[in-house]
């Protein structure tokens, strides 16, 4: 049977037992190009949770009503379905699944809106919580929030995985939902992560319902953008290959960090349906895709293996001097409202909150200023067919197992930024050292006042050749304005540091 036909006679099964949502509820999942009919989406309830204690996450640390934003969380409850294969899971991406098995589910979704709808762009982010911890981090939103905050954009976070909720005897901290507040959360309910994918379906679909579960309090959200980093990209780019051919519940993706796999389709205790060492996202798609890689992600995570052309639906930008897990993303950038320029310093730091120490300082390079790009880039994108930029990839050697790097130590190709272009450090993505994590964050070098001195000779020519690096950068598009303002503003207090 073809594939469309598989589509159709399931969607009309599922829709005569009523195990989906029927699709005489005025809420059919048919707003794909043309004629075609996508699988409808079942509507989850949407609950309230217990009013004990505080919605949980490890986010920014200011008061969002501050930036003109509030907190909203809500357990969303209802059927899931896991998923089998009906073709080879080749490299290629292009799969075909169709629903099985079906489990309850009770997860909780956390929503930051603006207060103001005149302040709101019509664009949802919805992230998938990272649970490599042990537990649930918006890695994504701590990268990328304050272009999110500053465009108006909603952002929501979504508890899609097993580990979030129940833990993990492998878990960094005890700090799981269930444990933080078993009172607030012990009644969530998860299946397990190969019902993950529907339940990240349903999401979309309690998003787009209006009326009694309206999870943006009026808001209309007129574009639903999927994003994830590391792990959870792992889980988008299965669910880009295999389930959004089936329902279109997304109007674009943000794959954020991937390595060169990505997560099964189905696992223990279901049927366990691995997926390919090495995969590509498929070409076929009918919405865009971004694919965002530090320089981490190119060959310490495998990454380069599953490179990929740019397209009319694709785009891949490589960032020098970023790291996987950086500085910013984890420990600063939690108190940076947009505004003060003291963010885009290079500093030397090798400890993560407390919780994690490393033995040469963490990466304290260009991933979120990159990153704000990327989110402006993929919503103009989605909004109005305008293409991102095109970048070259990071610079390798022949047999793509060695980066090519200028005479100062730092990785040539890729997005350019004056971090790397008009240096304060050797800025690193390969694997730093010590607990933990630390693989991950990558490490920073500050030159010394004498080397500084040699290369700008003085803090005006400094501040000069930052500037004119950060424009050119700005004009590619690989660097928003706003930010290229703070990263300009930024280099007189680095001069500084490195004087002191």
């Amino acid at each position: 049977m073809s594939s469309p036909a598989r589509i159709t006679m399931i969607a009309l099964l599922y829709s005569c037992l009523g195990l989906l949502a029927a699709c005489s509820d005025g809420n059919d999942n048919d707003r794909g190009s043309g004629s075609t009919q996508y699988l409808p989406i079942s509507l989850a309830g949407v609950e309230s949770p217990p009013d004990v204690g505080a919605p949980n996450l490890l986010s920014t640390n200011f008061d969002l009503a501050t930036v003109g934003y509030e907190q909203r969380e809500y357990f969303l409850a209802g059927s899931a379905a896991s998923f089998s294969n009906t073709n080879e899971l080749d490299e290629d991406g292009r799969w075909e699944a169709e629903p099985g098995a079906l489990a309850d589910y009770r997860i909780r979704v956390l929503v930051y809106r603006p207060l103001a709808e005149t302040d709101y762009s019509g664009t949802v982010f919805v992230e998938w919580l990272n649970v490599t911890a042990g537990f649930e981090t918006p890695p994504s939103w701590g990268s990328g929030h304050t272009e999110i905050l500053r465009a108006g954009h909603a952002w929501v976070g979504v508890s899609a995985q097993y580990v979030g909720i129940e833990g993990s005897p492998r878990a960094l901290l005890p700090l799981h939902l269930k444990a933080v507040n078993p009172q607030r959360y012990g009644s969530l309910l998860h299946p397990g992560d190969s019902f993950s994918y529907d339940i990240f379906s349903q999401v979309a679909r309690a998003l787009r319902q209006t009326g009694g579960s309206d999870l943006l309090r009026g808001l209309a959200p007129r574009r639903l953008i999927a994003m994830g980093q590391s792990q959870s990209a792992g889980r988008l780019a299965t669910y880009i290959n295999a389930i959004h051919p089936l329902y279109h519940a997304y109007d674009g993706y943000m794959v954020h960090s991937r390595g060169a796999g990505s997560s099964p389709l189905s696992q223990a205790p279901e049927v366990a349906i691995p997926t390919p060492e090495v995969v590509k996202l498929r070409t076929d798609l009918d919405v865009p895709v971004f694919s965002f890689q530090t320089e981490t992600d190119v060959i310490a995570a495998g990454g380069v293996n599953a490179r990929q052309e740019d397209s009319s639906r694709f785009r891949l930008w490589e960032v020098p001097g970023a790291a996987h897990g950086d500085y910013y993303s984890f420990v600063s950038g939690r108190d940076d409202t947009g505004v003060d320029p003291k963010y885009a310093v290079v500093v030397e730091n090798n400890s993560v909150l407390g919780y994690i120490t490393c033995e040469r300082p963490i990466n304290s390079g260009p991933l979120t200023w990159v990153f704000n790009a990327a989110l402006s880039s993929l919503h103009h994108w989605v909004l109005n067919g305008a293409l991102p930029a095109r970048a070259h990839r990071i610079a390798l050697s022949d047999d793509n197992t060695a980066f090519t790097r200028d005479e100062l130590g730092n990785v040539k190709g890729g997005v350019r930024t004056p971090y790397v272009d008009e240096p304060a450090a050797v800025l690193s993505g390969e694997p730093n050292s010590g607990a933990s994590f630390c693989f991950l964050f990558g490490t920073t070098a500050l030159f010394d006042a004498a080397t500084m001195a040699s290369r700008y000779v003085d803090k005006a020519n400094y501040i000069k050749v930052v500037s004119a690096a950060t424009d050119k950068a700005v004009a590619k598009g690989f660097v928003l304005a706003a930010d290229g303002e703070r990263i300009k503003a930024a280099a007189a207090l680095q001069w500084d540091r490195a004087m002191d």
